[in-house]
């Protein structure tokens, strides 16, 4: 995100006072750091194999998991050379039966065309949510997730996530997790920017670990 753009975010999400104390309390996000999820990454393939990978499991077991299938690639990954690999070679990196499934319906929809993302950029973030689902292993959550952290899109709400539901009982006293129906009227006035709104629900959500 350019520096302008979330100034204008910000400027915008403190016009509601529940943002505006968390913006408050919780430093400005830094999107350029090392350690960022916002990583800038063109191959969405190879993106979208690492959300699969990392699904059920720990993140220290899953970068492990990833770390050695991505060197089963000499040079960039792609969805032949992913569909080249003999299952024991998966297995060998730790990836389960399942997962190999996934992986391998992944780069079937990517060679046939049905997952294509030179129209990522004209389509809208349900048009592409539903262009990710129809892949095995890929289901709403996954694809808010690529919308948010891969092609930046500013104005997701991934009300499928336990950490923005626990973000949002507590910063609006909720007595129960809420709905989707309940987070989407609450976040009304966030609009167009509530993929900046979440980064701060989870810096709550993550205060009770």
């Amino acid at each position: 995100m350019l520096k302008k753009d979330l100034d204008e975010a910000l400027r915008h999400l403190k016009k509601d006072d529940n943002i505006s104390t968390l913006i408050k309390k919780f430093e400005r996000p830094d999107f350029d750091a090392e350690d960022s999820y916002f990583k800038k990454d063109q191959n969405y393939f190879k993106v979208l194999t690492r959300y699969i990978i990392h699904q059920q499991i720990s993140g220290i077991v899953a970068r492990v998991i990833e770390g050695r299938f991505n060197s089963l690639f000499k040079s960039e990954m792609t969805p032949r050379k992913v569909l080249g690999l003999k299952d024991d070679s998966f297995k060998k990196s730790g990836i389960s039966p399942q997962k190999i499934n996934y992986l391998k319906n992944l780069a079937l929809k990517f060679i046939d065309g049905i997952v294509d993302p030179t129209n990522f950029p004209n389509m809208t973030d349900e048009e592409i949510r539903t262009h990710l689902v129809c892949v095995k292993g890929i289901g709403r959550w996954t694809a808010d997730m690529f919308l948010m952290f891969t092609l930046h899109r500013p104005d997701v709400l991934p009300t499928g996530d336990l950490g923005i539901q626990k973000g949002f009982k507590k910063v609006f006293n909720l007595r129960y997790l809420p709905d989707a129906r309940k987070m989407e009227k609450l976040a009304m006035g966030w609009r167009p920017y509530r993929t900046l709104a979440c980064m701060y629900l989870w810096k709550v959500a993550d205060e009770d670990k």
